[in-house]
């Protein structure tokens, strides 16, 4: 992964360093970044408090750069797509009514939600391309919203861009202030563990407690044991006998369970026996070979190892002296073309220069 395709997320929000690239900025550098960190310091803004904000924050997506003509039907029907929809509140200008770009749209499953999480980012509704996100304003640490100087994203004419989130995540910084970081209160920077661009951040779990982990492991022995149960064939055998009485449950429960231990057991010997007699049966059926008989194999085969070498190499030195033997006469050729060229040249030559003598002693 090159230097500049790793990048790294944001798990709690802080102001400071959502307005920097790279996530190591100590200082504010606009008056919309002072107002967030201002209002985050002071404990001015509680995201818990809106009266809005119903349902599963785990279930629940912010959908974002929505068409201000997109209806809450339109919406509802292309997020159906993906799962089903519980709730589904369409952000409106609380004087005119009009549509704010921006949703919150819960479903009836965390499964559901992943789902549309992954496969509904830059898909397309009336024609806009969309922005999919889990619930910040529910599930990060230390939210400020976009209109107190906060959020994330943004565009680059406004001047005011936001980093960290999905669609604009922090780069790999190339020196790290861990003094001035920690003083400021802002989590350390991964360094080391960073993940690629085109690597999706997946979204918040909800945190199990004790007792949920308990009653998960406990429906899953229920369900094992009810499928064993209906594979097992003693079972299968007892439902068309007649129900017993209820002063007899009990004990008929307890004599079907050892019955079908005493059946399992029973096959697992025969399995057993079975193993252990086709191995004997396969002994028996091999021929018996004494010692001298393997020393005569080993020598044919080896006798036979070297009869192949003596052939290979026989082979083998037959074609290296053929073709030394082509290349030999490929030179002679060479050497006999070669001295008959100088030869015809010499005798032009002197056949030439006694022309040019005669001619001289004749003048």
């Amino acid at each position: 992964m090159r230097k500049t395709e790793a990048v790294f997320y944001a798990e709690t929000y802080h102001p400071i360093q959502a307005g920097s690239i790279d996530g190591t900025d100590t200082l504010p550098h606009d008056s919309a970044v002072y107002r967030a960190w201002l209002c985050s310091s002071a404990a001015l803004y509680d995201s818990s408090g809106d009266p809005k904000l119903i349902g599963d924050p785990y279930c629940t997506l912010f959908v974002a750069c929505l068409s201000h003509l997109t209806t809450e039907d339109t919406l509802r029907q292309a997020m159906s797509k993906y799962g089903r929809v519980k709730k589904l509140r369409l952000v409106r200008h609380i004087v005119t009514g009009a549509s704010r770009g921006y949703a919150f749209v819960e479903f009836e499953t965390e499964r559901e939600m992943r789902r549309a999480y992954k496969e509904a980012h830059h898909s397309l509704v009336d024609d806009y391309e969309i922005i999919v996100d889990c619930n910040r304003q529910q599930l990060m640490p230390g939210w400020i919203p976009r209109r107190l100087g906060g959020g994330f994203g943004g565009k680059k004419e406004s001047g005011q861009l936001r980093f960290g989130g999905r669609e604009r995540p922090f780069q790999a910084p190339i020196r790290i202030p861990y003094d001035d970081l920690e003083k400021l209160g802002i989590p350390p920077i991964p360094e080391g563990r960073y993940i690629s661009r085109h690597q999706d951040p997946s979204p918040p779990r909800r945190k199990r407690s004790s007792v949920d982990r308990e009653e998960g492991t406990r429906r899953r022995s229920v369900d094992r044991e009810v499928n064993i149960r209906k594979s097992n064939p003693v079972d299968k055998d007892d439902r068309f006998h007649k129900r017993p009485m209820d002063g007899d449950y009990h004990s008929s429960k307890r004599s079907s369970d050892e019955s079908a231990q005493h059946h399992r057991s029973r096959g697992s010997r025969d399995r057993e026996e079975g193993t252990h007699r086709k191995s004997s049966d396969r002994e028996e059926s091999m021929p018996k070979s004494s010692h001298v008989d393997k020393e005569e194999s080993f020598r044919k085969r080896s006798m036979d190892r070297e009869d192949r070498t003596f052939k290979r190499s026989a082979v083998e030195t037959e074609e290296f002296h053929r073709s030394r033997r082509s290349m030999d006469m490929e030179k002679r050729s060479h050497k006999r073309s070669s001295r008959d060229r100088d030869d015809r040249s010499h005798k032009r030559h002197k056949s030439r220069h006694r022309e040019r003598s005669t001619s001289y002693d004749r003048s």
